[in-house]
């Protein structure tokens, strides 16, 4: 039977055993990095592109919007199956077509092709972010989850600030498809990590024998959950908000504020130290502290980082005044996303994890994906678009929270 946290601590459920604990969290980890990884290492070369492919900003920002379409995509056909099937094989599977993606995006001959090509990236790779929010599910609730869903933000936080320090190191001995070698690379490595060092956590007697229409029936009761719909809706707003930072700044920080491919690598290592920074303190004041507050404290910092990026643009206060603000938007991420993805589950049956899981992971990376293009709607003349779209999505997921009922 599903374990349930108490606020006095974690569960330690026989079938996470201590021998067990680092391996999970060390494979699990890297399998939430897979979007950072694909989103982030190519950053750098943003520019580059649009110039060799001979297209604009607003193109190539939708090749980040075709893999995050994918990653929301994927994530409502692999979390289901998970549910079906078990977490292995739909994870296998996800994680071999990445590869086989990532490698063919190293020969696009036009920035349409990159695009189609991204979009089956983003849908394969998913399958890894999916299963491993799902598996932590099998295994914790409430606030034991909240604590591992932190430590798994110590392992996932190092590929934002790696991701892009190692595109822009790779740009400077090879072409931007080179980062994308290195990607199918990394697939192969996450395939043989999962192979090799995940068990199976939903054993067949736990499944969901429904087929389609029970999936449908699960979706349906989550979207009418006031408790879910609210902190699925705050954390993929915030994360609406963290990836117009990503796919605008490449061009607002080099382009307009003259910071090299180097130097953008620095700055957003920097702010990725943050969520990773605050994530941890999430994780120690977990059971201290109400999670429910958590979040409030997270959306708060975010808020106020989305208020003051537009103030900075519109007073010209420069690299002193917006990069405090971006720093603010990216460190705030570190309490929300542990703590509203561990409300939204809590008490979730096994047997609809996946579901779960995959329409958390639908909201956050539509909202995302259609909030990316608004960076660069103004051209690349201005940070405005940036500014005032992060700072909308920053105060609607503050807002959104005031819905939640609270929890027992």
């Amino acid at each position: 039977m599903h374990q349930t946290a108490t606020p006095s601590g974690p569960v330690s459920p026989a079938r996470a055993a201590p021998d067990r604990r680092l391996m999970l969290i060390l494979v699990l980890g890297a399998l939430t990095a897979v979007a950072p990884l694909s989103i982030d290492m190519y950053l750098p070369a943003l520019p580059r592109l649009a110039s060799d492919l001979s297209t604009g900003a607003m193109q190539v920002q939708l090749t980040l919007t075709a893999c995050v379409v994918g990653l929301a995509a994927g994530q409502i056909i692999a979390g289901p199956l998970s549910d079906a099937l078990g977490r292995r094989r739909p994870l296998l599977v996800g994680l071999a077509l990445y590869a086989i993606a990532s490698a063919l995006c190293v020969m696009v001959p036009n920035v349409e092709t990159f695009i189609a090509l991204r979009l089956v990236q983003g849908a394969a790779g998913a399958a890894g972010i999916v299963i491993g929010r799902a598996i932590v599910q099998d295994l914790y609730d409430g606030v034991a989850a909240a604590k591992f869903f932190s430590l798994l933000m110590l392992v996932n936080g190092l590929a934002p600030i790696l991701a892009p320090v190692l595109g822009g190191q790779l740009l400077r001995v090879m072409p931007w498809p080179g980062v994308f070698a290195v990607l199918a690379g990394t697939g192969v490595a996450l395939f043989l990590a999962a192979l090799l060092g995940l068990r199976e956590t939903l054993p067949p007697g736990r499944r969901e024998t429904g087929g389609a229409r029970a999936t449908l029936t699960t979706f349906r009761a989550l979207a009418a959950d006031r408790t879910f719909v609210a902190y699925g809706l705050s954390v993929a707003l915030a994360f609406g908000a963290l990836f117009t930072y990503i796919s605008g700044s490449p061009f607002v920080l080099q382009d307009i504020y003259g910071l090299s491919p180097q130097g953008f690598s620095i700055v957003f290592g920097v702010n990725s130290l943050g969520i990773v920074a605050v994530g941890q303190l999430s994780g120690w004041l977990a059971g201290r502290v109400r999670l429910e507050r958590l979040l409030a404290a997270g959306l708060t910092v975010v808020a106020v980082g989305g208020v003051g990026l537009p103030i900075a643009v519109l007073t010209g206060a420069g690299l002193p005044g917006v990069l405090p603000a971006l720093f603010l938007v990216a460190a705030g991420d570190g309490l929300i996303m542990p703590n509203a993805t561990a409300l939204a589950l809590a008490d979730r049956p096994p047997r609809v994890a996946g579901s779960a899981s995959a329409l958390l992971g639908l909201t956050q990376f539509a909202i995302g994906g259609a909030a990316a293009p608004l960076a660069g709607i103004g051209g690349p003349g201005t940070a405005l678009p940036m500014a005032l779209t992060i700072a909308a999505l920053a105060l609607a997921a503050f807002a959104i929270t005031l819905l939640a009922p609270r929890r027992r």
